[in-house]
């Protein structure tokens, strides 16, 4: 064993040749990456004009997002074996090869159900872009500029989901819908070709010497998508008084236990489970799940309060939320520059901080709020999330030996993403539960016997529309601008309560020598 390992780079080392460059392999597995976030974020601004473009109701045509989402999460914690069984080069090129596919005949779909279909095809594709690439670039960069590499994958992964609605709600207000999927089309083309050529099948990435476990496949598949399914589509259908959502709920608790079950039994697991072992690992998708819910949460959240309670169309929405990645686009670089100068956990904890600060400005906001009351505290939220996910992505891989790296960061994605699901689900149950409380109580005291209704009743009663809708009209506004405030301070708090999960991690040095993990 001792000879097998020694003949791996002792240093941890990239396992490439040196001729191709480390440029080449970042720009071609961000091309992916590019294509796969920004896809899950783009279509949101354009399912009204799909809608009545396919004859379709709000209620299907909200399958676009969601078949895309179930199809993602299936595929992220199946990255390590698909790649051992594949290879590298060829899965990352099949990924990306099936995504620009699926993307074309999205944008030749004739019928609501058909475009769900081919969208959960993207879904296949795209659900293996994102982990894949963290790990080609984690591995590629030498130990002592993993911070950077984690800047630059963060970049995207952060930017990406603030981008795609600012980019779907031009493409839309200006051009039609299938533009949105046809832009993959090109990119696709060439991040296919740049796979061919760039992308290299390290040694140390052995094929399993047995075939799957299909039925702890079927069982993980079972599991994931019912609790998918479930975070989506929960609020929508009255969570436990829905039939559907309760069996769901049992087929996620069955289908999850039993899948961990064998997988810990197995001694070639689908998916490796053990790589929880590393304890860098294992709290650092706690903070991640955080982040997740920071990240997704409240980029759900925020569009919504700008457009039902100031108004602004997806254009506006999308020029409102643009400052919060251009900040994050400044901070990565100084969050990866830091990362090997001072302690990470700092720098996680500043980032917590920061986003717990500029979540609870938020709380603040008006029905007069304008774009500059925007501007800020949601640049101070970009430029926090670059703290966060820089270190941690750096700290948590740390300690995982290069053979699990796949695995590891097909986990990590899978973790974070349901992180912002969880986040997403948990809101909106929120936001309505509160505008329902909030609007209550305020009707409550409004009667004709008030002096100011009284008056306000006299005041507008020539007006086009009768008082007492106005009336409703203007109670239902205050309330939904409480319940936002309500959410964005509650989001605070969570970023602020997660703060001693970071001083659980190890003090784990970037730069220090990953160890090796023997040939099997």
């Amino acid at each position: 064993m001792a000879t097998r390992t020694s003949s791996l780079p002792a240093t941890g080392a990239p396992d490439r040749p040196a001729k191709i460059s480390l440029f080449l392999v970042s720009t071609t597995v961000m091309i992916g990456m590019v294509m796969a976030i920004i896809d899950a974020s783009i279509v949101n601004v354009a399912l009204d004009k799909m809608a009545g473009n396919l004859g379709a109701s709000i209620d299907e045509i909200g399958w676009v997002a969601t078949g895309y989402i179930l199809s993602n999460v299936i595929v992220m914690p199946l990255n390590g074996y698909l790649t051992a069984v594949f290879g590298r080069k060829n899965f990352y090129a099949a990924s990306i090869a099936i995504f620009t596919i699926a993307s074309f005949l999205c944008g030749t779909a004739t019928s609501v159900w058909l475009l769900v279909f081919y969208r959960v095809l993207q879904g296949l594709g795209g659900g293996a872009l994102m982990p894949t690439a963290q790990a080609i670039m984690f591995e590629s960069f030498p130990p002592e500029k993993r911070g950077q590499s984690m800047a630059l994958f963060g970049l995207v992964a952060m930017v990406g989901p603030a981008i795609g609605p600012t980019l779907g709600g031009f493409i839309v207000q200006n051009y039609t819908w299938p533009l949105i999927f046809f832009i993959n089309i090109p990119l696709g083309i060439l991040g296919f070709f740049m796979t061919m050529a760039f992308i290299e099948d390290p040694s140390y990435i052995k094929k399993p010497e047995r075939s799957a476990d299909w039925i702890g496949l079927a069982a993980m598949i079972v599991g994931i998508a019912s609790l998918q399914y479930v975070l989506e589509r929960g609020e929508h259908d009255d969570w436990f008084n829905s039939p559907l959502i309760i069996t769901l709920s049992v087929a996620t608790v069955a289908g999850i236990a039993y899948f961990i079950y064998r997988q810990l039994h197995d001694e070639v697991p689908i998916v490796d489970l053990r790589v929880f072992r590393y304890k860098a690992f294992a709290y650092g998708n706690v903070v991640g799940i955080v982040t997740g819910f920071g990240l997704f949460g409240l980029t759900l959240v925020l569009p919504l309060f700008l457009q039902i309670v100031l108004g602004f169309d997806a254009w506006q929405t999308g020029l409102a939320v643009l400052p919060g990645a251009l900040a994050t686009a400044a901070g990565m670089p100084i969050a990866g520059n830091l990362v090997n100068r001072i302690d990470p956990r700092l720098s996680i904890a500043f980032g917590l901080i920061a986003s717990g600060v500029a979540a609870w400005w938020m709380g603040s906001f008006s029905a007069q709020a304008g774009y500059w009351d925007i501007f800020w505290p949601r640049a101070l939220q970009g430029f926090a999330m670059g703290f966060i996910f820089v270190p941690l992505s750096t700290v948590m891989l740390a300690q995982v030996p290069r053979g699990e790296l796949a695995n590891a960061t097909g986990l990590s994605t899978l973790i974070r993403q349901l992180g912002g699901s969880f986040g997403i689900a948990i809101l909106t149950t929120l936001l309505t539960w509160k505008e329902k409380y909030v609007f209550s109580d305020l009707t409550a005291s409004v009667t004709n016997a008030h002096y100011a209704v009284h008056n306000f009743l006299n005041q507008h009663s020539g007006g086009a529309l009768n008082p007492t809708q106005q009336l409703d009209m203007m109670l239902q506004s205050d309330a939904a601008l409480i319940a936002f405030n309500f959410l964005f301070r509650l989001s605070a708090i969570v970023f602020v309560a997660s703060l001693p999960f970071v001083f659980l991690l190890p003090k784990v040095q970037p730069t220090a020598q990953a160890h090796v993990a023997p040939a099997e």
